[in-house]
């Protein structure tokens, strides 16, 4: 009698025990296709120092740079786009040209950083001033 109770008990965890997994069902699709190679070179967005927009090596008037990458999207608007912005830039300029690249189209952005050298050590903090009393 006592093995029938553990054979019971045996089954019941085997059915149960997959139905305990957490998750979400989900259906997911199937591919044997490999991972596609860009054809093409990434279009390369540059702001100088002094606020200037450069397409490539040419300069852009930034009220004209959506235009410009309209004019460039006939290629696709899958063509990644490297964003190249002086340390020393505005963070308000560089969020324009991202707001205009977006709204131009082109969603594949990226930043383009210097990692040679490490960041950059912060400024220090000014020490509080101390009131005297007297």
């Amino acid at each position: 009698p006592f093995v029938d109770v553990m054979l019971v008990l045996l089954i019941v965890f085997m059915v149960t025990a997959p139905l305990l997994t957490v998750g979400v069902p989900v259906d997911l699709p199937r591919t044997q296709a490999k991972q596609l190679e860009s054809e093409t070179d990434p279009l390369t967005i540059t702001i100088h120092a002094d606020g200037t927009v450069y397409v490539q090596e040419t300069v852009t008037p930034i009220e004209n740079l959506v235009a410009q990458m309209r004019a460039i999207s006939h290629e696709g608007y899958d063509r990644r786009v490297f964003l190249r912005a002086d340390a020393n830039d505005s963070y308000g300029l560089v969020a324009d040209v991202m707001a205009r690249l977006s709204s131009s189209g082109f969603r594949n952005l990226g930043l383009v950083t210097d990692t040679q050298h490490g960041p950059r050590p912060a400024a220090p903090a000014a020490a509080p001033e101390r009131q005297r009393n007297g």
